[in-house]
């Protein structure tokens, strides 16, 4: 080849470098050369060498990028469109160039340069990515390519990774369930430590039945651009109708709720519009899609960011309640998802607040007219016995009566009850329909809620419900009293008496009328005549039954029930300084203590409720039933130990651990002893820790919440308790209750962070936590425990940086590396000693000379002269130089923040960003019961950058370095220069030579 053709192809490459170069005229005139040539091999060789130099460039360098994209077009260039009547005649030179290249990337995918690696993968990537749909490639050359991308999404470097998956985009089979690619993607969404690798992922990946359950994982991904990303690709490739109903829900809850603006915005302006766009912009059919009986809030919270857009009211009611001109919606159109959207409707307007009252009154209709119409409807449901109850089609109906009776009922809560007439009515109808016999005992609650809202005064609300509970439990019920045989006996006499006297004046009759005494015996005519018609009256009272009214008491668990509910709503809205009042105690003598015994387990759980909320307004009833909740705690079926268990610990936070003792202080550390025999606090707190092994998966976590509440709160310190906690945390066997891991997961991060006195109680825990793991035997389910990753948690958490209000003195990672240098003593020849050296390099240990530091020199010394594992040596002997001085620089903390479960972030390889090929995920590191723990502080440069790059690695984060001077603004911009890649030198020297 010539010299001009040499430099035609080098100055190609030169100009492709600046982005203000037409690269389709440069494309255009390197082809007309390159089909003029008959021997092209010195054109290959000559292009490949241009390309090397691009190639070896691992940073993206607008040059570089710029050249990568013309060496794109320009092979893209030769491929020409082939219909069915060309393809046998196709000239075989037309991609000639493309398959040359092709070969050689495939070639060079191998190369021990990981910059080499990245471009090679780039470039197929970006090839394929080019070319038409029809456009053909041999098939020799395609499955190699497969095989190469195959291998290097397994590459030890993300961005290889990165490009790799993109460029196997086109290679998938989605119908194929042994697809290698679909299986690659699914391994690689499921255990990439990298995220902008599982995005990569996420963004090519065909959705099919066999990929979907993936793309839904990753909407719990720990990183918010994964999760953004996966709500975009289920809103953008995936129909409602491929969801499940769970998977629906699911994905409005945690999106609609998750921790990012950027994740709730996707939910509300991609997933939402999508899924109504599929379903003809109905909103009930959305709502029904939902199955809104098991998820209500759910489907409130969706319809609300689905209002937050909408401008008018036509907008607002557009395919959902359809109000008629009494503003209500009639009673047989009520169905569950109208209902829901009035009442979410009604919702979202009212919580504008007076800007939002004009279109209220058009949605809702008068106080009174509304209460009529809640009445009547409550009025309608049935009442089904126990074989009705059997029936499965009349126990649905009657469910969803009860479901739409619950969303009115919430709607009382937007109706305007300042005016006195329509605020009277809504009380009356509220109190009937407590009374009434077939309410539901689901709406007794509701029920009590809206009537008490609706009155504000303390003392009005106790009256109220308690002539309701009254009323209820004593209804007036007429007797009916049989008449005895002495008042029949008595009417038989009466009538034989006046038989006597009519008999009587009947003879003296007929002597005065003999005597001619006629007005004597008109008299007796008219005493007979009056006699006659009493006789008369006695025999035709007939002889019925006496009814009469009388209060008669219910006891059946129904009744009991509902009392017990009413009187639970009116507890918690009392004013918690207001006390007992006589009203309060009379209920709780004649309802609440007689049913804690009741035989119905629902009516003893009630109770207990009842008499726990109860004794938070009065400290002589705590005092007097304690025992008896204690007792329940331990006696009575889980759901009521439970909700003991509650009222236990909600006393103990509100009056701490002096309720339980005659000391004056509300604080005590469990672990002291003061006395010989146990205390009550003691023996509270043992059967606290005793619950934490409970096989009641329930009661074990309601243990460890209500623990970590107290000890948030200061009420209980605690180091063996706070190193049972940590066990519970990474045990195995908690592995499926995900209430309690991100309980515990939060309360660690919060508690340690919040003072100097709680990273004292962590440090305290350390060794005993170490000690039961390394003791723990082959059998338990703690000696699956990464013992290093619990180490490096404590590291953490008693880290002086993460304390939100800094203190003075000497920190906790001093005292700590003492602690564990005389652990270390102890026995050098332990197997842990390795543990703890690695826990010593790790510390923030201050450097400032003090007695504490000669101390700690000391023993660092001694540690050096026994112990003779080199690891251990190095270890040791970075911490003594760092104490001496020797060593300027600090150790640095790891690279990201993150503290969390591995099943919290969806990932079972969820590692730090930033590892090495030393540190890549294992698979089953969820079913070993290992938690991957980041630590919580970076340099703020380090952060900045990885924000700004989508595909930053851990190869280009430099090593901590001692600080510098800060350059002047002409140093950075010198600096800058530099920083900008030209290959143009690069290649005239290689030229020239």
């Amino acid at each position: 080849m010539t010299a001009d053709n040499e430099l035609e192809i080098q100055e190609a490459f030169q100009r492709a470098q600046k982005a203000h170069h037409n690269k389709a005229k440069l494309v255009a005139t390197l082809k007309n050369r390159y089909i003029k040539l008959e021997d092209k091999s010195e054109f290959h060789e000559e292009f490949l060498r241009c390309l090397k130099y691009a190639m070896i460039v691992y940073t993206r360098e607008p040059a570089v990028e710029n050249v990568i994209d013309f060496v794109v077009k320009f092979a893209v260039s030769f491929e020409t469109p082939v219909s069915e009547e060309e393809e046998v005649e196709s000239d075989e030179d037309d991609g000639s160039f493309l398959h040359f290249l092709l070969n050689f990337l495939l070639e060079s995918h191998t190369a021990n340069s990981h910059a080499v690696r990245f471009r090679v993968c780039q470039l197929i990537n970006k090839l394929l990515g080019s070319l038409s749909e029809n456009a053909q490639i041999d098939d020799e050359i395609c499955e190699q390519i497969h095989e190469a991308m195959l291998i290097r999404v397994t590459d030890k470097y993300p961005n290889v990774r990165i490009q790799a998956a993109l460029a196997m985009a086109r290679l998938q089979d989605p119908n194929d369930p042994e697809c290698p690619t679909i299986k690659a993607y699914m391994l690689l969404l499921e255990n990439d430590s990298n995220a902008e690798v599982r995005r990569a992922v996420l963004s090519c990946i065909a959705p099919s039945a066999f990929t979907l359950s993936k793309i839904f994982k990753r909407t719990r991904d720990i990183k918010e651009k994964v999760r953004k990303l996966a709500y975009q690709v289920l809103a953008e490739k995936v129909h409602i109708r491929a969801l499940t109903i769970a998977q629906r829900v699911s994905l409005l809850q945690h999106g609609l709720n998750d921790s990012a603006e950027s994740v709730k915005e996707v939910v509300k302006v991609c997933l939402l519009p999508a899924w109504l766009r599929l379903l003809q912009n109905d909103v009930l059919q959305l709502l029904h899609r939902l199955d809104v009986e098991n998820c209500a809030e759910t489907a409130v919270l969706a319809l609300h960011a689905l209002f937050s857009t909408a401008t008018t009211l036509d907008d607002l009611l557009q395919n959902g309640a359809k109000l008629d001109e009494r503003k209500l919606i009639p009673v047989d159109a009520l169905t569950c998802e109208n209902v829901l959207y009035w009442r979410a409707a009604c919702e979202f307007v009212k919580a504008k607040g007076d800007e939002g009252e004009e279109l209220l009154e058009k949605l809702l209709p008068e106080p009174a007219i509304f209460a009529e119409y809640l009445y009547s409807y409550l009025k309608s449901v049935p009442l089904l016995s126990e074989e009705q109850r059997a029936d499965m089609t009349q126990l649905e109906l009657v469910m969803t009566k009860e479901f739409i009776g619950q969303q009115l009922i919430l709607l009382v809560g937007c109706l305007d009850t300042t005016e006195e007439g329509g605020r009277r009515r809504v009380l009356a109808v509220l109190k009937e329909m407590l009374l009434l016999p077939n309410t539901p005992l689901s709406l007794i609650g509701q029920l009590v809620q809206k009537l008490v809202g609706i009155l504000h005064d303390d003392q009005q609300r106790i009256t109220v419900m308690a002539e309701i509970i009254s009323d209820l439990r004593e209804p007036i019920v007429p007797i009916t009293e049989c008449v005895d045989e002495n008042e029949k006996r008595k009417k038989q006499v009466k009538l034989a008496e006046l038989k006597v006297c009519i008999m009587e004046c009947k003879q003296e009759l007929e002597d005065c009328i003999s005597r001619e005494d006629f007005a004597r015996a008109a008299e007796l005519k008219e005493s007979i005549a009056q006699l006659e018609e009493r006789r008369g009256q006695l025999e035709l009272e007939p002889e019925q039954d006496h009814t009469k009214e009388q209060r008669v008491e219910k006891n059946d668990p129904e009744t009991l029930l509902k009392c017990l509910t009413m009187c639970a709503e009116v507890l918690k809205q009392m004013n918690i300084n207001r006390g007992i009042c006589p009203t309060i105690t009379a209920l709780i003598e004649s309802l609440i203590l007689p049913s804690v015994s009741n035989s119905n387990s629902a009516v003893r759980n009630m109770a207990v409720v009842c008499l726990g909320t109860a004794a938070l307004h009065s400290n002589d009833l705590a005092n007097t039933h304690l025992v008896l909740l204690l007792q329940i705690t331990q006696l009575d079926e889980p759901k009521i130990r439970i909700s003991a268990l509650k009222a236990l610990i909600d006393q103990l936070l509100l009056n701490g651990l002096k309720i339980l003792q005659d000391k004056p202080s509300d604080l005590l550390d469990s672990d002291g002893q003061s006395e010989e025999e146990e205390s009550p606090v003691q023996n509270i707190l043992k059967m606290l820790s005793e619950f934490l092994d409970s096989e009641i998966c329930e009661l074990r976590t309601e243990t460890a919440e209500g623990l970590a509440k107290l000890m948030y709160c200061g009420r209980i310190v605690s180091a063996k308790l706070l190193s049972r906690l940590v066990l519970l945390w990474y045990n195995p066997v908690t592995e499926e209750d995900q209430r309690l891991r991100h309980c515990l997961g939060v309360f660690l991060q919060l508690y340690a962070r919040e003072s100097r006195a709680h990273q004292e109680c962590v440090e305290e825990s350390f060794l005993p936590t170490m000690r039961t793991l390394f003791n723990a035997p082959a059998t338990s389910p703690l000696s699956e425990i990464d013992t290093s990753n619990v180490a490096e948690l404590f590291i953490e958490l008693t880290r002086p940086s993460a304390l939100v209000q800094p203190s003075q003195g000497v920190c906790v990672h001093d005292s700590l590396a003492v602690r564990v240098c005389n652990e270390i003593l102890r026995d050098i020849e332990a197997p842990e000693v390795r543990l703890y050296c690695k826990t010593l390099s790790g510390l923030e240990i201050s450097t400032e000379p003090g007695p504490a530091n000669q101390e700690l020199q000391q023993l660092l010394s001694q540690i050096l002269q026994e112990v003779k594992d080199k690891f251990c040596v190095r270890a040791v002997e970075k911490v003594l130089n760092q104490l001496k001085g020797s060593q300027q620089s600090k150790p640095s903390a790891p690279q990201d923040t993150v503290l969390t479960a591995v099943d919290e972030n969806g990932s079972s390889g969820a590692v730090n960003e930033d590892e090495t090929k030393s540190k890549r995920p294992r698979r089953g590191t969820a079913q070993n019961g290992q938690k991957k723990v980041s630590t919580a502080k970076t340099s703020k440069k380090s952060c900045e950058n990885k924000e700004k790059s989508d595909e930053s690695d851990e190869e280009n984060i430099p090593e901590a370095a001692p600080p510098s001077v800060r350059p002047t603004r002409r140093a950075k911009a010198a600096a800058l220069e530099k920083t900008k890649q030209d290959l143009t030198a690069l290649m005239n020297r290689e030229a020239s030579s």
